[in-house]
């Protein structure tokens, strides 16, 4: 049974009223801007802002973080929404739990810069760290909705070019389908965040008439041997659900080793609503500690 806290979330978010006109795609990435900002973290995280390779990106440290164990996040937001400072809250609240400096950056959206644009300066990222003298196994690749979907097609794309692997990888609530064929996806769930038709309309402008079955587009279509341990978090209220079970099926079926969390009665990314939401302060205490186990 989902916490009081989490059903006022969902309260809060249903209870917007739906504008005459649909918002532009500035609008949107305003309002999500504005949405986010209350639950930026506070002063005691230091960051730092960088180059990452040509990728603009920021340092999260939290107090105590181990400075040679690091993760890069990939925000979520249908690869047409989203920054690093929409999700500064949650990669900060992840540095603290994994004790682990976090490398957000901005990978370039949708429609400007359409697909592989996105998995491009994921790698360059990546391969950046390296270059600073980061050893893959001290590393990790983490993300959220379109950036767990990134984060797994960041993996295959680095494996196919023969990079050195991290040590794990996270996704909470990956979009790891982007042909959206999952039967979550076709109705019967109440997913307050993410309306299918919204779901449908950032894809699009993302794939720019690619192949939506391409690997490093939708991962659950690649070939997943070889990855490294995975933590998949994903709620039972979201149409994402059978991405996350369908993609962990796969992996485990080509001997990944994965663990499937999935959240029962919560919303998508619930993660990003802060420790004042007993399920999101539990499930990155989770992320920090499968972390902690990974770059031992």
């Amino acid at each position: 049974m989902p916490s009081p806290q989490h059903e006022a979330i969902v309260a809060g978010i249903q209870s917007q009223p739906r504008p005459a006109t649909p918002p532009d795609l500035a609008q949107q990435r305003a309002g999500f801007e504005a949405m986010m900002a209350p639950l930026a973290p506070g002063p005691e995280i230091k960051r730092e802002a960088v180059s990452a390779g040509g990728v603009p990106g920021v340092w999260f440290a939290a107090p105590g973080a181990d400075p040679t164990r690091v993760v890069l996040y990939l925000h979520g937001g249908g690869y047409v929404l989203g920054s690093v400072a929409t999700h500064a809250g949650l990669i900060a609240r992840i540095s603290r739990d994994a004790a682990a400096r976090c490398l957000g950056i901005d990978y370039r959206l949708a429609p400007e810069h359409p697909f592989p644009a996105a998995v491009e300066d994921a790698c360059a990222a990546y391969r950046w760290l390296l270059r600073q003298g980061t050893p893959a196994s001290r590393t990790a690749i983490a993300g959220d909705s379109a950036g767990g979907g990134l984060a797994l097609a960041t993996l295959v794309a680095l494996r196919d070019a023969g990079d050195p692997l991290p040590a794990a990888g996270v996704c909470l609530s990956p979009w790891t389908d982007l042909a959206i064929t999952g039967d979550s996806a076709k109705g019967g769930v109440d997913d307050p965040l993410i309306p299918l038709e919204q779901l449908a309309g950032m894809g699009a402008p993302y794939l720019a008439g690619a192949d939506p079955r391409t690997p490093t587009a939708s991962p659950l279509y690649a070939e997943l041997r070889g990855l490294p341990p995975l933590l998949i978090q994903v709620g039972t209220r979201e149409l994402l659900l059978d991405d996350s079970i369908r993609v962990a099926e796969r992996a485990r079926a080509a001997g990944v080793d994965v663990t499937l969390e999935p959240g029962e009665g919560l919303i998508h990314v619930w993660q990003l609503f802060g420790d004042a939401i007993p399920e999101a302060k539990d499930a990155v205490e989770r992320i920090g500690a499968f972390l902690r186990r990974q770059i031992a």
